[in-house]
C-alpha cells in the first residue's frame, strides 16, 4: 500500500521527538528499506493518463561496471520524479536491465572462462572451472544453450549490484516495475515489432557490403561507429594505361589491389577528364578498371585521383553503388585475405602474387603487398606516415572491414528523403532539454547514408524470429521467409522448428533452416517505452503511460538509443515515445577528461557513497545542469554533506524551540505579525514561486540553487536575529509570530530540498510530522496568500547586513561577538533606514546594542562609530 499521508493541510497531534545527536550515518538503509516497506514510490494502476507522469528509465549494462556517471545521471532523472510527485502526479518509474548482446557475452566469457562453440551438444549438468583459464584459447567451449544459460546467470548476479547501488543512492524507482531486455517479456514484444515492421515493408533482408567487426564476427551499425586516430601510410602505386602510360594513386591500403573494381577522379579534374571512360590495369594482378568520374573523389587528396576496392571503406561502398561496379570481396569474416585465389585473377604471376597474400591478416598482408610492389617496380618511392582517422565499432579494438553480407536492416529514413523528414519533424514534438541538444538529433538524421542495420550474429540476444524454407537442392529461399503467429513469441528459430515443420526437418532439403542471427541490443533497447508500458499485454496500463512524460538519457548516445527509440514508435505507434528527452552530460576528470574503463580514472560509486553519503552525492549530482559535462569534485560533494548536516541541526534547533506541526499550519500564518517573520515568510514565497518555475523548465540545478542560497540565509541571518524573540523576549505575540514563522520555513525548506537530499529531509519529517515528505504537496506560492502585500521581503536582507556590520566591527576590534555594543551609528539610504526601523528590535538583540543609531545617507549601508563596552577581566 503506497504512503500517501500528507503533512500540511491538517495539522494532527504528532509529537516532536528530536534526537540528540543528530547524524547522516545509517539513514541509507533504514530509509530505502522503509520507502520500500511502505510502498511509499509505488505506481498507482488506479489512475487517469492526465495524473501520471511516467519516465522511461534508461536500463543500465548490468554487465558493465559500476561507475560516478551512474550516480549522477540517475540522481538527475530522480530529482526530476520526486519532484513531479510531490506535484501530485503518479509518478511511472521504473528501472530496467539491459542485459542482452556484446557485453554481457564479454563478461561471461571472461568470468567463467567458456566460449560458445553452437556445434557442440548441449550439457543440462555443466558448470564452468573453478578459475578461468589464462588464455582465452584454452576456454571451455560449450553449447549455445549452455552460454545463454550461463548469461543469464551472471546478469542476475551483477543486476543485484546495481539495484543495491541505486536504493543506497534513494531513487525513489517502483522495484515493482522492473525488466531485463533478455527476459521472455522483452523477447516477446522486440520480436513482435520485428515482426510488425516486416508486415508493414519497414524491415527487409538483403545482401550488401556491411561494416564488419573482425575480433566480435558481427555486423555492426552506423550508430556504432567511433573514429580512432591511427598510424598508417601512403603508398604512391603505378597502374598501366594505354601508351605506356603511367597513372599514379595514393593509397592506405595496398593489401586491397586485388580487389580494386575503378579509379575515380573528381569530373572537373583537368588532369584526369582524357583518362574518363577508358581502362587501366592494376598493378600485380593484371585486371582491367575503368577510369571513372564521380563528385566525391577531392582532387586535392593524394595524386587525385583513387581507386575503388570492394570495399576499403565507406566511401568505396557510395562509389560502387552510384557507379555500379562489380563486387570483388578478397577479405573474409576473419579479418584475412581470403584463401581461394579469385576468378578475375587469372595470369600465372598475378595467381602466384595473390597466394603471397592468400590467409594473411591484414597487416600481414599490407606488408605482403609492398615488399611485391617495390620487387615490380610499381611503387614510387617509400610509403609516407600518417596519422588519420579509422573507423572502428566503439566496442572494438580493431579497425573495422567492410564485407558483403546477408542482413536484416529496418527503415529509418537513411535512403528514403520521406521518411527522413517524417522522423525530423516527428523529433519537432519531443521538447528537448536542454533544447540546444535537438540539432544532435535533426544532424544525425540527416547524415545518415544507409538503413538501420539491426542483424548480429552472435548468441545471447534475442533472436531473429524467422525461418526460411529449402528447395530440393538443399537452398534456401529468402524472398518468403517463415514467421512465427503472434501468440507464439518469443521464439528461438535455432533450437525450435518452423511452424508447419518436425525438428527432423532441419537443414534438409525440402524442409528448413532456422535464421541464426541475434537482433542488434538497440533493435529491443528501442523498445523500451512498449515493453514496460504493456503494448500488446497490457493495454490499458500503456494507455495511461504512453507517449511518455520523459525520456532521460546522455547526450553522447542521441544518434542510438533516443533515435532508434522515435523511429520504432513512428512505426509502430504513429507518434514520438515521449513529450520531453532530458538529456545528460559526461562526467571528467580533474583534467577534464571524459572518465572511461579504458583511461583508469573511473571512481569506485560505492566508496564515495560510504565516504560522504548518499545526501551529498545527489547535491554534487544536481548541481549540474542537463547537458553540461561536469568535473568530478570531492569539494563539491563536501559542500553538500555539510548542507546536508547543517539541515539536520537547524532543524533540530528550531523544534527545540517551540514549533510544532500546528505552527506550520495555513491558518497560523495570521499570527505572523513581526515584520521581519512577515519578510521571511515574503521571501520564501519568492523563493517557491521561482524553484517551482525552475523545476518546470527542468532547470533542477536552478531550483536547488535558489533553495540553497535561501536555506543559508535563513539559517545565518533570520535565526540569529529572532533567537532572543523566539525565547519570549518580546512577549507571548512576539513568540508566536516567530515560532509560526520558523515552522512555516522549515516546513518548506523540507519540501524544497526533498527532491535533492531525500534522506536528510526525511529524517526531520520524520521528527515532527506523520507520513513521508516525499509524498507531501510541493510547496505552493498560494499558501502564502495570507502574508499583508505590504510585507517588505528586503527589511531581512537589510537587517542582516547591518548585523553583518556589527559582528565585523567586534571581529576587527577582537572582541567576542558576545560583547555589548554601547552604541553604534547605522547609515544607509531612506528605504534602508525604513526597512531597519522594521526590524531595530530584533537587530538590537542579535547584536547585544545598548543602542542602534539609524541616519539617512547615501552610498551603500554602514555601520560606524561602534562603540564596545569593555571586556570584564576574566
Amino acid at each position: 500500500m503506497a504512503d500517501t499521508t500528507q503533512g500540511t493541510d491538517t495539522p494532527s497531534s504528532q509529537p516532536v521527538l528530536v534526537p540528540d545527536k543528530p547524524a547522516l550515518e545509517g539513514l541509507e538503509p533504514r530509509l530505502a528499506r522503509q520507502w520500500r516497506d511502505n510502498g511509499t514510490y509505488a505506481f498507482r494502476r488506479d489512475t487517469m493518463r492526465e495524473d501520471v507522469y511516467s519516465i522511461d528509465t534508461p536500463p543500465p549494462t548490468a554487465s558493465g561496471s559500476l561507475h560516478v556517471g551512474h550516480m549522477f545521471s540517475y540522481t538527475q532523472t530522480d530529482v526530476l520524479a520526486r519532484f513531479h510527485r510531490m506535484r501530485g502526479k503518479n509518478v511511472f518509474y521504473p528501472m530496467g536491465w539491459d542485459d542482452n548482446g556484446l557485453p554481457t557475452e564479454r563478461r561471461v566469457q571472461n568470468y567463467y572462462g567458456v566460449r560458445c562453440d553452437p556445434s557442440v551438444p548441449y550439457d543440462a549438468g555443466y558448470r564452468p572451472p573453478a578459475e578461468p583459464a589464462k588464455n582465452q584459447r584454452d576456454f571451455d567451449a560449450v553449447s549455445r544453450r549452455n552460454f545463454i544459460e550461463l548469461c543469464e546467470e551472471l546478469a542476475v548476479e551483477d543486476e543485484k549490484v546495481f539495484e543495491n547501488l541505486f536504493s543506497t543512492l534513494g531513487l525513489s524507482v517502483d522495484w515493482d516495475l522492473t525488466y531485463r531486455t533478455i527476459d521472455d517479456t522483452s523477447r516477446a514484444i522486440s520480436q513482435r515489432a520485428f515482426l510488425e515492421n516486416l508486415g508493414a515493408g519497414d524491415a527487409y533482408l538483403a545482401e550488401a557490403p556491411t561494416l564488419w567487426d573482425v575480433t566480435f564476427r558481427t555486423a555492426v551499425a552506423q550508430a556504432e561507429l567511433e573514429d580512432r586516430e591511427q598510424p598508417g601510410a601512403y603508398h604512391r602505386i603505378a597502374f598501366a594505361a594505354p601508351g605506356g602510360r603511367q597513372v599514379h594513386i595514393e593509397t592506405t591500403r595496398p593489401e586491397l589491389l586485388p580487389a580494386c573494381v575503378a579509379l575515380v577522379a573528381h569530373p572537373d579534374d583537368e588532369r584526369y577528364k582524357p583518362l574518363f571512360g577508358t581502362t587501366v590495369t592494376t598493378p600485380l594482378f593484371g585486371v582491367e578498371v575503368e577510369v571513372k568520374a564521380h563528385p566525391l573523389a577531392k582532387p586535392d587528396k593524394g595524386s587525385g585521383i583513387a581507386m575503388i576496392c570492394t570495399f576499403g571503406d565507406l566511401t568505396d561502398v557510395t562509389w560502387w553503388r552510384e557507379l555500379q561496379l562489380p563486387t570483388r570481396a578478397v577479405v573474409g569474416r576473419d579479418g584475412r585475405i581470403r584463401s581461394e585465389i579469385p576468378e578475375w585473377i587469372v595470369t600465372p604471376e598475378a595467381r602466384s602474387n595473390y597466394e603471397a597474400l592468400a590467409g594473411k591478416t591484414i597487416f600481414s598482408a599490407k606488408e605482403a603487398a609492398v615488399e611485391l610492389l617495390r620487387a615490380s617496380g610499381d611503387l614510387d618511392g617509400e610509403p609516407k606516415k600518417i596519422t588519420h582517422p579509422v573507423n572502428f565499432y566503439e566496442k572494438g579494438d580493431k579497425p573495422l572491414e567492410v564485407v558483403t553480407s546477408r542482413q536484416w536492416y529496418i527503415r529509418n529514413g537513411g535512403r528514403d528523403e520521406t521518411k527522413r523528414e517524417r522522423l525530423i519533424r516527428r523529433g519537432r514534438e519531443i521538447e528537448f532539454h536542454p533544447p540546444f541538444m535537438r540539432s544532435r538529433y535533426e544532424n544525425w538524421i540527416e547524415g545518415l547514408n544507409g538503413d538501420w542495420l539491426v542483424s548480429r550474429q552472435r548468441f545471447f540476444g534475442v533472436p531473429v524470429p524467422v525461418w526460411y524454407r529449402l528447395d530440393g537442392d538443399g537452398e534456401p529461399d529468402y524472398e518468403a521467409p517463415i514467421v512465427p503467429g503472434f501468440d507464439s513469441l518469443p521464439v528461438d528459430p535455432a533450437a525450435e522448428p518452423a511452424p508447419g515443420f518436425d525438428e527432423d526437418q532441419r537443414n534438409q532439403p525440402g524442409g528448413f533452416i532456422g535464421d541464426s542471427d541475434v537482433l542488434d541490443t538497440w533493435a529491443t533497447s528501442s523498445l523500451t517505452p512498449q515493453i514496460v508500458g504493456g503494448w500488446i499485454r497490457d493495454e490499458d496500463l500503456f494507455a495511461k503511460v504512453f507517449p511518455f512524460d520523459l525520456r532521460p538519457q546522455g547526450h553522447d548516445i542521441i544518434r542510438t538509443w533516443l533515435f532508434s527509440t522515435a523511429v520504432r514508435a513512428d512505426a509502430l505507434q504513429d507518434s514520438p515515445p515521449w513529450r520531453h528527452a532530458a538529456l545528460s552530460g559526461w562526467i571528467l576528470d580533474p583534467d577534464r577528461k571524459k572518465m572511461s574503463k579504458s583511461k583508469g580514472n573511473v571512481v569506485v560509486p560505492t566508496d564515495v557513497l560510504e565516504q560522504f553519503g548518499a545526501d551529498a552525492v545527489r547535491y554534487w549530482a544536481a548541481s549540474a545542469k542537463l547537458g553540461v559535462d561536469t568535473a568530478y569534485e570531492i569539494a563539491q560533494m563536501k559542500i553538500g554533506r555539510r548542507l546536508a548536516i547543517k539541515l539536520l541541526n537547524a532543524s533540530k534547533f528550531v523544534l527545540n524551540l517551540g514549533a510544532t506541526e500546528r505552527s506550520a499550519a495555513p491558518e497560523a500564518l495570521a499570527l505572523v505579525t513581526n515584520p521581519l517573520d512577515l519578510a521571511l515568510l515574503a521571501q520564501l514565497r519568492d523563493v517557491t514561486a521561482q524553484a517551482t518555475a525552475a523545476f518546470e523548465r527542468y532547470e533542477y540545478a536552478r531550483a536547488l540553487q535558489l533553495t540553497e542560497a535561501f536555506f543559508w540565509t535563513f539559517t545565518d541571518d533570520y535565526v540569529e536575529l529572532v533567537k532572543d524573540r523566539a525565547y519570549g523576549a518580546a512577549g507571548e505575540a512576539g513568540k508566536e509570530s516567530v515560532l509560526t514563522a520558523l515552522a512555516t520555513t522549515l516546513d518548506a525548506l523540507l519540501r524544497l530540498f526533498a527532491p535533492f537530499l531525500p534522506f536528510a529531509t526525511e529524517e526531520v519529517w520524520s521528527w515532527w510530522r506523520a507520513g513521508s515528505v516525499h509524498t507531501a504537496d510541493w510547496p505552493s506560492a498560494t499558501a502564502f496568500v495570507g502574508i499583508p502585500a505590504s510585507s517588505d521581503p528586503a527589511v531581512l536582507t537589510t537587517v542582516a547586513l547591518a548585523l553583518g556590520g556589527i559582528r565585523k566591527a567586534k571581529s576587527e576590534a577582537k572582541m567576542k561577538q558576545r560583547t555589548e555594543v554601547v552604541t553604534a551609528l547605522v547609515t544607509a539610504p531612506p528605504q534602508q533606514v525604513a526597512q531597519l526601523s522594521a526590524g531595530l528590535e530584533d537587530l538590537k538583540a542579535a547584536g547585544n546594542a545598548r543602542e542602534l543609531r539609524l541616519a539617512e545617507g547615501d552610498g551603500d549601508l554602514a555601520v560606524t562609530d561602534v562603540d564596545l563596552a569593555p571586556q570584564p577581566v576574566e
